[in-house]
């Protein structure tokens, strides 16, 4: 089983994307309650609770600023004690990227300083995933947001409606996010639904980086109708016309801890030394 490595320096790079990355913040949406699993964050993965972590990976990122986002005082005082800067927010948001915009304004970012995502409950992604997305949105002067996407290998991912797909332009941006098979080959799935080698199937990776701008409108804009069937907040963002640069990755990130069962899984690679 390959290791995973969290670090990355910028001369760890390659060729084509050596160059200084710009300045960036991370923010961690830390909520308290989860359905499927309540405190997750403060669960113990191995010597560590799963925010920390995930505070300490983001740490290697080379981030101008690092914060932790939560509306709940057991989160604040734990992360304090590992010596987080953590930003208490209300707690009616809907969703993280709320959250974001909440942090942005209270640390009077600019409209243009770019804001990454990271999720509270992901302890092992890479900070090469994390280069990739911040250097998608910076080169990319129309857009005000990015994300990432990797190739989908198997047809059964293809068509499975947990896997989120996404369709680009020739400039990379995403067109749209679907739960649905997308692109659908009209002649090809007819007799067989096998995906081609040669099809742009790509697999939708929930990382998120935006300029700060982008995260002062998007309290104000309203849940739209293919947000509310599809049930992907992105979608809202489509349908106001904003412009999502996607990086190209090779692969997905380590599953997070979404269950009692992945943090289980993961203690369990974590003590045979795999991580």
């Amino acid at each position: 089983m390959t290791v995973i490595n969290t670090e990355l320096s910028i001369d760890s790079l390659s060729d084509d994307k050596k160059v200084a990355l710009p300045n960036f913040h991370i923010v961690i949406p830390a909520r308290f309650a989860s359905q499927r699993f309540p405190k997750k964050l403060l669960a113990m993965l191995g010597d560590k609770p799963v925010i920390q972590w995930v505070y300490e990976l983001a740490l290697k990122a080379g981030a101008e600023s690092v914060v932790i986002a939560t509306d709940h005082e057991e989160i604040k005082r734990l992360a304090a004690r590992f010596g987080a800067d953590v930003v208490m927010t209300r707690d009616d948001h809907e969703n993280g990227t709320e959250r974001l915009a909440e942090v942005a304004t209270q640390k009077g970012w600019s409209a243009n300083e770019i804001v990454v995502n990271v999720q509270g409950d992901e302890p092992f992604l890479p900070v090469t995933l994390i280069h990739d997305a911040v250097l998608a949105l910076h080169n990319d002067h129309a857009a005000d947001m990015a994300t990432a996407a990797c190739g989908i290998k198997n047809s059964d991912d293809f068509f499975n409606p947990n896997v989120v797909k996404v369709v680009c332009d020739q400039e990379q941006r995403a067109l749209y996010f679907s739960r649905a098979p997308i692109p659908w080959d009209r002649d090809g799935f007819a007799k067989a639904k096998q995906t081609h080698p040669d099809m742009p199937v790509f697999r939708h990776i929930g990382l998120y980086v935006y300029r700060a701008r982008l995260l002062a409108q998007y309290a104000t804009m309203p849940v739209s109708p293919l947000e509310k069937w599809e049930k992907l907040e992105q979608l809202r963002l489509l349908h106001q016309g904003v412009k999502i640069q996607v990086a190209l990755v090779s692969g997905l990130p380590p599953h997070g801890v979404d269950t009692p069962e992945d943090l289980e899984k993961l203690n369990r690679t974590l003590s045979a030394g795999f991580l």
